[in-house]
């Protein structure tokens, strides 16, 4: 059996895997993580470590959380556990009042299931899952390991600090709330690099530890927040001055003052170097709190790339797609084409994609019915989703990804080489005639068939108008005037700290007339070019600070009141 081969379940005690979700990245699942959860059928974590790795679980899989509501137990692990559903349907069951963790894996494991407990960090490193194996192992529970990023290795390689030298530094990991006086003389009294987990208001107190125990005072040291995900700070200081320099950056004191941090200490970890090293919270748009208004769909592969950047994207849905009001001519056209009606089809939107598949399936047709029909796609988005649709177009613009794009490229009607002159184009009800008017003048008959209605969406939650009004967003893409008059319409014009980014002229010039200051124009029509426009004036904006010598700070904290709020968090 290959190492990585899931044990068959079935036995009455079923089958655990305990695996590392890592310091908070989702990203650094490992693969063998990812196959785990697949087929696991109960998941056993933490709130904060489901949120890591529930999308790669399957539908339906039962979800134990470990922690309960403390204002409901006052003593730890002492409450009944609550058994959930993945797919967000929620239902209290039956499950025994334990009073650990470890019963807790075992009584899931119970009937044969696959259980996979998942900690944050690595196993063996992070957490306290030895005593859960131990049990396992005690009651005859097959069990297995699935290491993941351990929180004190990845958190400093994201932060920039590199934790061995060329010469092999040796390196010494502490966890401040265990240590004893040995550990810390023994670590004192080393030259090597020290990790050190602990809490925001006790770093201090552990760097004091270190100074007692004979590392200098002007030891270099890093500390790290949230590391790994997109809210991650890190702080350059020594052993002597760490207190202040949470003061000064005003996170100290504050009432969040017990989130875990992990601080680097050493004179050869590289911590110096960070100006050049600091990849991560570097990234051109790291931070930013960006909103994306469009279609629930089209939003995905968009917030992808805002991620890439270091983004935090917020999809809010602005119009909604539904069925044409009159099927019947969106049927016709269908079935025109498995009769030979047509010589093209073109596709201006994913929107258009989805609606024609959808009529497939209906018929039970596949892509199969394309045979002998030529396709036209706008924009790589469009192309994808026929390709995923198992059809590669024929025609995509090699210029402007629009209709006058396509018709820059659009051949003429040929009687000779052409035996069909009739074109099928499924579209919006509210796209514009410049497609159609251009195919009619290269000789084509069109077929105008209303695919698909775009509506306005209904309006967001109350927390997300408000911070689209009162400037809690960094940037807004718009991707389209539609965008544009739906935002302001179901949530409110954005504030004037907000960087508003467009997708091209006519999109700006209806912000511009919704009185919004447009910062950012893609050059090219391209929801992708219009991430990479925003990634550069993000980039360019912080070498403009770096350059002052002013500290680097979001869109959003500029505006009144910003600053304090965020000297408390």
């Amino acid at each position: 059996m290959s190492p990585t081969t899931l044990p068959a379940a079935g036995s009455e005690h079923g089958h655990v895997t305990f695996l590392g979700a890592g310091p908070g990245d989702p990203g650094l699942l490992t693969l063998r993580a990812v196959e785990a959860l697949a087929n696991a059928d109960v998941l056993v974590a933490e709130h904060e470590v489901l949120d890591i790795v529930r999308t790669h679980a399957r539908q339906g899989v039962a979800v134990v959380h470990t922690d309960t509501d403390p204002s409901s137990h006052p003593v730890p692990g002492t409450g009944t556990p609550q058994l959930t559903v993945v797919d967000s349907t929620s239902t209290t069951v039956g499950a025994p009042a334990v009073r650990d963790a470890a019963h807790l894996v075992m009584e899931a494991a119970r009937g044969g299931r696959r259980v996979v407990r998942a900690v944050s960090g690595d196993p063996g490193l992070d957490t306290d899952a030895a005593a859960e194996m131990l049990a396992c192992a005690a009651a005859g529970v097959p069990f297995e390991v699935v290491p993941g990023v351990a929180t004190a290795v990845g958190v400093p390689a994201y932060a920039g600090v590199p934790l061995r030298d060329a010469e092999g530094t040796d390196v010494r990991f502490v966890d401040a709330r265990t240590a004893s006086d040995r550990c810390w003389t023994e670590v004192g009294a080393s030259d090597g690099t020290v990790v050190v987990s602990t809490t925001l208001d006790s770093v201090a107190a552990a760097a004091g530890e270190l100074v007692s125990a004979g590392r200098k005072p002007d030891t270099p040291m890093t500390v790290t927040v949230a590391g790994t995900t997109t809210r991650q700070r890190t702080w350059n200081a020594t052993l002597g001055t760490v207190a202040q320099t949470l003061k000064q950056a005003k996170v100290l004191p504050s009432p969040d003052g017990g989130r875990p941090v992990i601080a680097v200490v050493g004179e050869r970890s590289a911590a110096a170097r960070r100006d050049q090293l600091s990849w991560f919270e570097s990234k051109p748009l790291f931070g930013w709190k960006v909103l994306v208004p469009r279609t629930k769909e089209q939003a995905a592969s968009l917030s992808d790339q805002l991620r890439s950047y270091g983004a935090v994207p917020h999809e809010v849905p602005t119009i909604a797609v539904e069925p044409p009001r009159t099927p019947q001519q969106m049927e016709r056209a269908v079935k025109g084409l498995v009769t030979g009606r047509y010589e093209w089809i073109a596709f201006t939107s994913v929107n258009a994609v989805k609606a024609v598949r959808e009529k497939f399936e209906e018929y039970g047709l596949d892509a199969r019915a394309f045979a002998g029909i030529k396709v036209a796609a706008v924009g790589d988005q469009t192309a994808k989703a026929l390709i995923a649709f198992g059809v590669k177009p024929d025609l995509v613009p090699s210029g402007e990804q629009s209709a006058a794009g396509l018709l820059e490229d659009w051949p003429p009607y040929d009687p000779v080489f052409d035996p069909i002159d009739r074109v099928f184009l499924p579209r919006a009800d509210i796209a514009t005639e410049t497609l159609v008017a251009g195919l009619i003048e290269l000789g084509w008959e069109v077929d105008d068939v209303t695919a698909y209605r775009t509506v306005r969406a209904s309006p967001p939650p109350a927390e997300t108008r408000e911070a689209i009004k009162g400037g809690g967003f960094d940037a807004v893409l718009f991707t389209s005037s539609s965008t544009v008059r739906n935002l302001v319409g179901i949530a409110g014009k954005p504030h004037n700290v907000t960087v508003i980014a467009c997708i091209g002229p006519a999109t700006a010039k209806t912000a511009e007339e919704h009185g919004l200051r447009v910062d950012v124009m893609a050059p090219e029509p391209s929801v992708h070019k219009l991430a990479e426009a925003l990634a550069d004036f993000g980039m360019k904006r912080r070498a403009a600070a770096l350059e002052a010598g002013d500290p680097v700070t979001r869109p959003s904290e500029r505006r009144p009141g910003a600053r304090r709020r965020r000297s408390t968090t």
